[in-house]
């Protein structure tokens, strides 16, 4: 379900904002048009949809319109021309007072340099904007010991923000966006000020509460490797554009354009490409039912020495090795049963390749297998070295 629409938006900086679309309209840049007008162009006719209950990233360099594009998302930065729909209503011609109750109820912000307010304890940061709202003391309390419990806060309700570490005064901004249970939760850089360390914790620690809140997530940044890593789609954006969106598989795979290209070619794609995206489709596999001879002549067509064996319902059994099969013949055997392989590695669709590359110091094939247990794909190595060159296809 769409939860935020974006309609052909932009954002001119300047008193002849009209002007400067015009521009854009007859394909002047961005520089050329604050040279002629002195006008700033902060977005250019950006059109997205995001889905409730993702991580969506907006990314981009210094001056590429990310965090223009989430200020006026709540209206912080007044768009100048265009729609935003949030559950299909259009906050851009809100009123004040009903973009107040938007920004109160559906939406919550955290920002870079954590906001906090240093004369206020944890707590009474954490309960300000219930305060704000007029909701009784015992109540915001109680809601703000709750939330600072989920970002494991707990014990540091009566600190002030001083006496807090770096990655703890975030989690007291997370915290306190959270403590009014918003739909939708922006947050602008908001790991960027950490030291590398706490940030890949506040990182993993984001993906673990969205596990669990499952909240529609807007999350700014100008780090490559954290979109990749938090992101469920990614927007990259350039001069006020976008110029791609899709998930990080996608952007990896088939850049768009050659700054897409450029911006992601010293990517570790072993640590953001999927078991999905690498696997081969099974084919060939035997079933229980086939016997010996029928699986040896499977692996001599296709050149292999091993075969994953399936029954009806296509749920692994095992993995049968040429040794093996030679044997079961030699021993008059007509069924596979007795000689399969058990001790194979099977992996879910969205383990990481970096993971995956562990479980084949055996040299034999890795299952990539539902959580029923069947049998979706096959990972062999050469699999592996093909898709971190950037050569997956269509896993024939």
């Amino acid at each position: 379900m769409v939860k935020v629409k974006i309609k052909n938006l932009y954002k001119i900086f300047g008193r002849q904002p009209e002007r400067a679309i015009k521009l854009l309209e007859e394909g002047k840049t961005k520089e050329e048009i604050l040279k002629r007008t002195n006008q700033v162009v902060g977005l250019v006719d950006v059109s997205l949809s995001i889905n409730a209950g993702g991580i969506f990233v907006v990314m981009g360099l210094s001056g590429s319109g990310k965090s223009t594009l989430v200020r006026c998302l709540n209206r912080l930065i007044e768009p100048t021309k265009g729609e935003i729909l949030i559950d299909g209503k259009n906050i851009v011609e809100m009123s004040y007072k009903q973009l107040l109750e938007v920004r109160r109820k559906k939406m919550s912000m955290v920002f870079q340099s954590f906001a906090l307010l240093p004369h206020l304890t944890v707590m009474d940061n954490v309960a300000y904007g219930l305060k704000i709202q007029g909701v009784p003391r015992d109540q915001r309390v109680e809601k703000a010991k709750q939330t600072l419990n989920t970002v494991g806060l707990q014990g540091w309700e009566d600190s002030y923000p001083q006496q807090l570490s770096g990655g703890m005064q975030q989690r007291v901004g997370l915290a306190r966006a959270l403590a009014n249970d918003p739909d939708i939760l922006l947050m602008d850089e908001a790991f960027s000020a950490l030291d590398p360390l706490i940030r890949g914790d506040m990182q993993d620690e984001l993906m673990d509460l969205q596990s669990k809140m499952n909240k529609t997530i807007i999350f700014i940044t100008h780090d490559l490797d954290e979109a990749l890593k938090l992101g469920d789609r990614i927007a990259l954006m350039k001069d006020g554009r976008i110029v791609q969106i899709g998930t990080s598989e996608e952007i990896l795979q088939s850049p768009a354009t050659s700054y897409v290209e450029r911006f992601v070619e010293n990517v570790d794609r072993a640590k953001v490409l999927t078991a999905e995206s690498v696997m081969k489709k099974p084919k060939p596999v035997v079933y229980l039912k086939d016997g010996p001879r029928f699986a040896l002549r499977k692996m001599k067509e296709h050149g292999i020495s091993s075969i994953f064996v399936v029954d009806q319902g296509k749920k692994v059994k095992g993995l049968l090795i040429a040794e093996r099969a030679a044997q079961a013949i030699k021993d008059g055997s007509k069924r596979l049963g007795g000689y399969l392989e058990t001790d194979y590695a099977k992996v879910p669709p969205n383990m990481i390749v970096s993971d995956i590359f562990k479980l084949m110091d055996r040299g034999l094939p890795v299952a990539v297998t539902s959580q029923e247990d069947q049998l979706l794909g096959i990972i062999v190595r050469g699999a592996i070295i093909q898709g971190l060159a950037g050569e997956v296809g269509n896993n024939e």
